[in-house]
């Protein structure tokens, strides 16, 4: 029996359809099986809050090993779960093709799968925060309203989100826009430079529903810094990838967006397009996840093969035919986040490189969790502890004593500023008190944005 494991870890298909996928006494069994192998390794006790709790569990117990502990304790460590793959993509010596056979992670997704199958279900508010679509069209008709009563420090507003929806009252959420990044795109196309190096590459440009609706900014600085460097993009959003629905087991519904949106971005595809994600959450769904709920869907695989995350492309581009000349320094350092969802797409850290295309750019590094976890790091209960996970990212951010923080997730990157503002005159040395994506400030070496 093998220690640990040499070889690149793989992703076996998740069995959802399988009925005893779901099945509670084969779930805990398997449950049982993994958590006594992470008792017995612990690598991972200081990547996010489940570990500490299974451990602690175990700990507490009357034997002290898993043998003594019921499993109606083991719901905390599996809502502690943010899905970040962390564990299984940079700690865990278990993972398949290791017999040992472990992917936490996808366990987690199996419980909530199993949870869901017993008709347990958020309450009815917090099912509502993950319509992105539906919110994200909704919210634009009336985003200044729509933003005032979503204000950190609304005291007439928030306390009713937090009784509806368990949305900590304290957290910085995301922003509305009346225009969607769909809507610019169609009425301010962008002239293209036909003699940069990348003039011939074709892009389809998947907007994802958070820069769509929350920050097309980020949309508007890729358009621009792809045009520079000749490359032909399209803005495309069919719909939302699913990581929401993904985070709470509901798995039919990400198959069925994953099969739709396949079918939609075929037609890309065949024409030549590269397809291109603008947040690493989901590019990861597109590359990596879907493929593995819909296994026998060719569609999904070939866009799964097409599919790039927005600075892995651009890297691509200076790789392969040199980017187009024009960018001048930056005012100031930059301290770069490298996103859990990015570094578990196992492309390098494609963020901080992209950033030292830019002259002088003094990048620094911050490779820890930001403590987000998606819709995770917005409820009631979690808020705090999504803080202290993220602190040890907030600190190394504002001790860079940087201009700029970076981040390839918008939420990351806002969380780690809102972890900043508990530090000392940390955010008081930004240039702008908010995380960028690093197109944006690419953007700006360029003198494409302001």
């Amino acid at each position: 029996m093998k220690e640990g494991s040499t070889e690149a870890p793989i992703r076996h298909p998740i069995a959802w359809q399988d009925p005893a996928y779901t099945d509670w006494d084969a779930l805990d069994t398997e449950l049982r099986r993994v958590f006594d192998i992470c008792h017995g390794c612990r690598r991972c006790f200081n990547l996010c809050d489940s570990f500490p709790r299974l451990f602690d569990l175990i700990d507490e117990s009357k034997t002290g090993e898993l043998d003594s502990v019921s499993s109606t304790g083991f719901k905390p460590v599996v809502d502690a779960c943010t899905l970040c793959d962390m564990c299984f993509m940079t700690k865990c010596p278990y993972v398949p093709p290791h017999e040992f056979n472990l992917d936490f992670p996808h366990l987690m997704l199996r419980y909530r799968a199993a949870e869901r199958a017993r008709g347990i279900k958020p309450g009815p508010g917090e099912a509502q925060l993950t319509k992105t679509d539906r919110n994200g069209r909704l919210a634009r008709l009336a985003a200044p309203l729509a933003n005032w009563a979503s204000a950190r420090g609304n005291r007439l507003t928030r306390p009713v989100l937090k009784g509806v929806a368990h949305v900590h009252e304290d957290v910085e959420l995301p922003k509305f826009h009346a225009k969607t990044l769909m809507a610019k795109a169609a009425h301010h196309p962008v002239a293209r430079n036909t003699a940069a190096p990348a003039a011939g590459r074709k892009v389809a440009l998947y907007a994802t529903c958070f820069v769509n609706y929350n920050n097309p900014d980020i949309g508007e600085a890729a358009r621009a810094v792809l045009a520079h460097n000749g490359v032909d993009a399209e803005v495309v959003y069919p719909e939302c990838c699913g990581m929401p629905q993904l985070e709470g087991g509901e798995l039919e519904d990400v198959a069925g967006r994953a099969r739709r949106v396949a079918a939609a971005l075929a037609i890309w595809i065949e024409d030549g397009y590269d397809i291109v994600a603008m947040t690493p959450s989901c590019a990861l769904m597109l590359k990596f996840e879907w493929p593995l709920i819909v296994p026998d869907n060719a569609q999904v695989k070939r866009l799964a093969d097409a599919t790039f995350d927005l600075s892995e492309y651009i890297v691509d581009i200076a790789k392969k035919e040199g980017l187009a000349d024009g960018m001048t320094a930056l005012p100031g350092g930059v301290a770069v986040h490298l996103a859990c969802h990015a570094r578990a797409q196992n492309m390098g850290a494609k963020a901080a490189e992209l950033l030292r295309y830019v002259p002088d750019a003094k990048v620094t590094i911050v490779e820890r969790c930001s403590g987000h976890g998606g819709s995770w790091g917005i409820k009631t209960e979690n808020f705090p502890v999504a803080l202290k996970v993220g602190a040890p990212a907030a600190q190394r951010a504002a001790d860079a004593d940087a201009a700029f923080v970076v981040s390839e997730c918008p939420l990351a990157g806002k969380h780690i500023v809102q972890g900043m503002e508990k530090i000392d005159g940390a955010t008081a040395k930004l240039a702008v008190a908010r995380a960028f994506h690093p197109v944006e400030l690419v953007a700006r070496a360029y003198g494409l944005v302001k």
